[in-house]
């Protein structure tokens, strides 16, 4: 096992959109990272690459986070590696979309195990390892608070993500551990443009204030804030986009 003092942070879901660019910031502010990804190794090992490459230090891990020895390989690979974890990010996570009357029960089924079991996992495995003054940051969506049709399994799942972590915020009393949730608004990643026409790509943008989509950077600085100096900032869901209503 390496022994550190340095910050040490695992990124679900590490290999793309939100995920790929929070792992950039945190190594950006010294920390070091472990990638985690689930179909797409070659991007993780990408970001792996631009990490270590601008002299930071990361790995990447692969697997199903919504099954528990997944989950605790991240970890174990985060103390052997870097000698612990301090800051976990879970963005990973699935979008089908459906109207409620037609959304296929066992694609329900699906998104509720990636996105709440998955999230449940690693939160409890986080709950029993992050160093005290560390950070647990998981992902919701302000499609909560939107409400916009065809979203009815991610909201609900995501509700739950939300439930979650404000209970395990007051769970962590005396640890020194923050848990906030980030909920991000239309993002310009992959997840969200899969199957949109440009011009609905163009109509939702233009419901921003600033008349665009957000960018995985976006999002990434709020995640890098959380992670690092936001120690007063605890038990929340931080919605992060740009005003849309």
């Amino acid at each position: 096992m390496t022994s550190t003092t340095e910050r040490v942070a695992i990124v679900t879901g590490g290999s793309g959109g939100i995920g790929q660019a929070s792992a950039l910031r945190l190594a950006a502010d010294g920390t070091a990272v472990v990638v985690h990804y689930n179909g797409s190794k070659e991007r993780a090992d990408e970001t792996v690459t631009a990490i270590t490459e601008s002299g930071g230090r990361a790995v990447a891990a692969g697997g199903d986070i919504a099954e528990e020895p997944t989950a605790t390989t991240l970890f174990d690979v985060a103390e052997r590696e870097f000698g612990g974890v301090d800051v976990l990010v879970h963005t990973a996570g699935i979008m089908p979309l459906s109207p409620v009357a037609q959304l296929d029960l066992e694609v329900f089924d699906r998104v509720q195990r990636v996105n709440v079991r998955g999230t449940f996992i690693v939160d409890r495995l986080a709950a029993q390892r992050i160093r005290p003054g560390g950070a647990i940051i998981n992902f919701s969506t302000s499609i909560t608070r939107l409400q916009t049709p065809s979203y009815g399994a991610y909201a609900a799942s995501k509700a739950a993500v939300e439930a979650i972590s404000l209970i395990l915020a007051r769970e962590l009393r005396g640890r020194d551990i923050t848990v906030n949730t980030v909920a991000p608004g239309p993002t310009a990643t992959a997840l969200f443009l899969d199957g949109k026409s440009p011009e609905l790509i163009e109509q939702i943008a233009n419901n921003n204030p600033f008349r665009r989509l957000g960018t995985p950077k976006d999002i990434a600085e709020t995640v890098a804030f959380l992670a690092g100096p936001a120690r007063w900032v605890n038990g929340q869901t931080i919605f992060v986009n740009g005003g849309a209503a």
